[in-house]
Formats: C-alpha cells, sequence, structure tokens
C-alpha cells in the first residue's frame, strides 16, 4: 500500500516520504465543512482554504479583498469536516509582506482559532523573513511561486510567468531558498512544464503544480473549477470533471416546476 493511503493523517512528513517514493500528491481547495467533508471522505491528501475564495465564494474580480476573519471563517468550517485531510491556509494579502511580525501574529491567529495544520503564503526572497518568523513558532509553511495572483496588479496579467530566463532563473533561485528557509513544500503556478521539472528535481521539498504541467510531485485545483460550479474560467490546465453548473441547474428548475404545478410535495412527502 501506498504511503498516503496508509496514513491516518496527512501530515509534513507523510507529503516528504510521497515525495522520495514517487507517490503523486493530490490538492484541491475547500471553504465549507460539507465540501471538506465529502473531499476528505473521498482521500485527498491536502485541501487548501484559499484565498480563492474570495473569487468562487464572494465573487470578487481578484483574490486580494478577503480578509483576515474571513479566511478564518472558511478554514474553520473546513477542519471541522475534515479527519485525515492536511488543512492549509492561505496568509491574506496584506497580513505578510513587509513586516515580519504581523505575519507571526496573523499565522498564530490562523492556527489558534480555526485548528487548521499549516498556512500558505506568496513569494520568495521578499517575504523569507516572514517566512523565518513564522516557522519560529512551529508552524509549517507552504511556498508558492510563479503566478501569484495576490500581485495580479503588479504583473498585470494572468498569462504564464518565467517564460524568461531571467525570471526562469530567479524563480528556481527563489525555491531553493524557501527549502533552505524551511517550507515543507512549494506550490508553482502557471510556468512552463520543463521548469517546473527542473524545480522538483532540484529540491527536496515537494512541488505542487497547478498549470505546471505532469513533472512534479503533485496537482492542485480549484474545487469550483474541477467541479464544473464555475463556467466562466477556462485555463488551458483545467480539467473539468463533472459540469455541477448544469446539473444543480437543471434541478431547480425541476423543483421550481414542481411547487408551481402543485405536484411538491406529495402525500408521501407530508405529515
Amino acid at each position: 500500500m501506498s504511503v498516503g493511503k496508509r496514513a491516518k493523517r496527512v501530515t509534513t512528513h507523510i507529503l516528504q516520504a510521497m515525495k522520495e517514493n514517487g507517490e503523486k500528491i493530490a490538492m484541491l481547495t475547500a471553504y465549507d465543512y460539507s465540501t471538506a467533508r465529502i473531499l476528505d471522505d473521498a482521500g485527498i491528501d491536502i485541501l487548501l482554504v484559499g484565498d480563492s475564495a474570495a473569487n468562487v465564494m464572494a465573487g470578487h474580480e481578484t483574490t486580494l479583498p478577503i480578509t483576515l476573519d474571513e479566511i478564518i471563517y472558511h478554514a474553520s468550517s473546513v477542519v471541522r469536516g475534515v479527519n485525515r485531510a492536511m488543512v492549509v491556509v492561505d496568509l491574506p494579502f496584506g497580513s505578510y509582506q513587509g513586516n515580519s511580525k504581523e505575519a507571526l501574529s496573523t499565522a498564530i491567529r490562523i492556527m489558534k482559532t480555526s485548528g487548521a495544520h499549516a498556512v500558505k503564503l506568496e513569494g520568495g526572497e521578499e517575504v523569507k523573513e516572514s517566512i523565518e518568523r513564522i516557522l519560529t513558532a512551529g508552524i509549517p509553511v507552504m511556498g508558492h511561486l510563479g503566478l501569484t495572483p495576490q500581485s495580479i496588479y503588479k504583473f498585470g496579467t494572468y498569462t504564464v510567468r518565467a517564460t524568461k530566463k531571467e525570471e526562469a532563473d530567479k524563480l528556481v533561485a527563489d525555491a531553493k531558498l524557501l527549502e533552505d528557509v524551511g517550507c515543507f513544500a512549494v506550490v508553482l503556478e502557471k510556468i512552463p512544464a520543463d521548469l517546473a521539472k527542473m524545480v522538483a528535481t532540484a529540491i527536496r521539498i515537494p512541488v505542487i503544480g497547478i498549470g505546471a504541467g505532469p513533472h512534479v510531485d503533485g496537482q492542485v485545483l480549484v474545487v469550483h473549477d474541477m467541479l464544473g460550479i464555475t463556467q466562466e474560467f477556462k485555463p488551458r490546465f483545467l480539467r473539468r470533471y463533472l459540469n455541477l453548473y448544469d446539473d444543480i441547474k437543471q434541478a431547480v428548475q425541476r423543483y421550481i416546476e414542481d411547487v408551481k404545478l402543485k405536484e411538491f410535495p406529495n402525500e408521501s412527502e407530508q405529515y
């Protein structure tokens, strides 16, 4: 049996063993108790309470507006639905950049209030001090390089990152830095597959990709995208396993029709 399947609880140690054993890591986002319960029961390895909640749960254009209180609310809900998966929580925009004391305070509050198992933040050299300070409290940190959505106004686009040598070299250097500082894993978002393979080979810690090709140690998708609840987001890397938007819409339409035609509730559905 694989390392991951044997684990009653996925930990940083288990993830490291999975990489060393060549076993791929499966990761999805989650924002609520009911969904987390289903994903955990299905055997997912990591659940990310992502700042993407700002998009798919609240309807914002970017991930920037989500607050610390909101991310804690979602994280607490997810933790209550989980028995096996590791729960990782994004640090919201503005809660760690440029202020390592605030980064530590934010991470501690998330861990104590939600019961999550780790935090994730975006960036390399520029957030090194924040990562180091969080790690002093014994809080596991997952890094995030490549396309970093919290920096969207700096980039001005969601196109593929690190296609030019200078940016690619910095990404590799940042990945090695994150490993050296003490991150237990790193997410690579929307970068060339060959570069992602180079990073996954160059560092010892697990590398999880989203739009980074097949040669990394695991994959992550936003659950609303993967299940087809969202419709407008159609990047090349996204595989939709269901089309719940249409399925839910049709079910609701049937319900409306039954109510209007006085067919619901019937005799067996009343007291």
